[in-house]
């Protein structure tokens, strides 16, 4: 099963140091039968794109909560077995496609790593700022927050993790 795990670029930097994501339980991102009936399609790669922007979305969130973190979403698609994924009960907005995983993963397992290009940061910053205001229904600052979202993650090979990071 891909899972997409929501970081920020020192959250992947502590990952690549330790040669893994933990401590567990992690939240992540997944095709679950609730993002399936919310998304309405069988298309898998549609499907997991959609999983991939409810990771960027938390990772977002993650940017909000700590200042100090490059405002760069950053994603981590990794493989497990599906019974290491535990899908978050309902399908409300807040849990929509996120699962859980019962252990730390070893960054030997993951496909690739999402993060926005250069030109997203201003944005993205401005995202980061506004989601609190969002949550509590100004549509401006909505707005301002969907702005991130509309740029696409770039992908990137595992051994570019390094190169990311600098």
């Amino acid at each position: 099963m891909r899972v997409y795990v929501p970081l920020t670029l020192p959250g992947l930097a502590e990952a690549h140091k330790a040669g893994e994501l933990g401590p567990a339980p992690l939240r992540a991102y997944a095709v679950t039968p609730g993002l399936r009936e919310w998304y309405v399609s069988d298309d898998i790669e549609e499907l997991e794109y959609a999983a991939l922007g409810r990771a960027a979305a938390a990772s977002l969130r993650l940017l909000a909560a700590d200042p100090d973190a490059p405002r760069r979403r950053v994603v981590l698609a990794l493989d497990v077995a599906d019974e290491a994924a535990t899908a978050t009960p309902g399908i409300d907005e807040a849990t929509l496609g996120q699962v859980a995983l019962a252990d730390a993963v070893r960054l030997a397992v993951a496909a690739a790593v999402h993060v926005d290009a250069d030109d997203a940061r201003e944005d993205v910053e401005a995202a980061a700022a506004a989601l609190a205001a969002a949550d509590a229904g100004d549509d401006d600052a909505r707005f301002t927050v969907d702005g991130a979202e509309d740029h696409e993650l770039l992908w990137f090979g595992v051994q570019e993790i390094e190169g990311l990071l600098k």
